[in-house]
């Protein structure tokens, strides 16, 4: 089982010592992904990297700060992949279709489960749950400019200005994510995806249509 611990600072490396970071970083990666985070030991990991657990400990102090390490790396990874699609959203019909693009592919890559199994075993730790937390921030803000843009010429654009919508998002996005790999069946959520998209023609239309004059503006 994976080592609780309140991440510290990196040991710094050279070249030899970043390969090494690295390889122990991908091999959590792919641990989280195969085996869940019970499954995430210092043994399994460095078995994965082809190294000695030792090397662990010396490079990141805690099986948990490991565990951070390869949160990042994949967060890094996804936001850098998906913020490119924001400029295509300008309406809910693009925002809709994004959103069935960055769902298909995290669960083709596998790369959500990452964060769904930090969430997971941070559930009983505290102190490791701040720390996962933190990390989903960022992708508050890339639903909240994503809302946004999509919905800025609608009517509905004020209602969902706030950072409450960002948060629901991001919990629903995660709960999707949960379910499916639970029941080892994406097509439901698919499914969603498709009727939602079905009905952006009515939202584009509600977006285009003017938001009405609040009281004591010029006409």
């Amino acid at each position: 089982m994976a080592r609780p611990g309140v991440p510290s600072r990196p040991r710094a490396a050279g070249s030899a010592g970043h390969d090494t970071k690295r390889a122990l970083v991908d091999a959590a990666i792919v641990t989280l992904k195969s085996r869940g985070f019970n499954g995430a030991s210092a043994r399994t990991i460095a078995g994965e990297a082809g190294v000695n657990q030792a090397l662990v400990f010396y490079y990141f102090g805690s099986v948990a700060e490991l565990l951070l390490a390869a949160l990042d790396a994949v967060s890094a990874s996804r936001l850098e992949r998906y913020s490119a699609g924001l400029e295509a959203v300008t309406d809910p019909a693009s925002l809709i279709s994004l959103a069935a693009e960055v769902f298909r592919e995290d669960m083709s890559s596998g790369d959500i489960s990452v964060l769904a199994e930090m969430v997971a075993g941070s559930s009983s730790n505290p102190e490791l749950g701040v720390e996962v937390a933190k990390r989903i921030a960022p992708w508050k803000e890339f639903a909240g400019v994503a809302i946004e843009s999509g919905f800025a010429a609608s009517s509905l654009g004020p209602l969902l200005s706030g950072s409450e919508a960002p948060h629901v998002a991001v919990a629903l996005y995660l709960g999707l994510e949960m379910l499916s790999h639970l029941e080892g069946d994406r097509s439901a959520a698919m499914s969603m995806f498709e009727r939602l998209a079905r009905l952006a023609p009515f939202l584009n239309a509600l977006s285009a249509a003017p938001t009405p004059a609040l009281e004591g503006d010029t006409p």
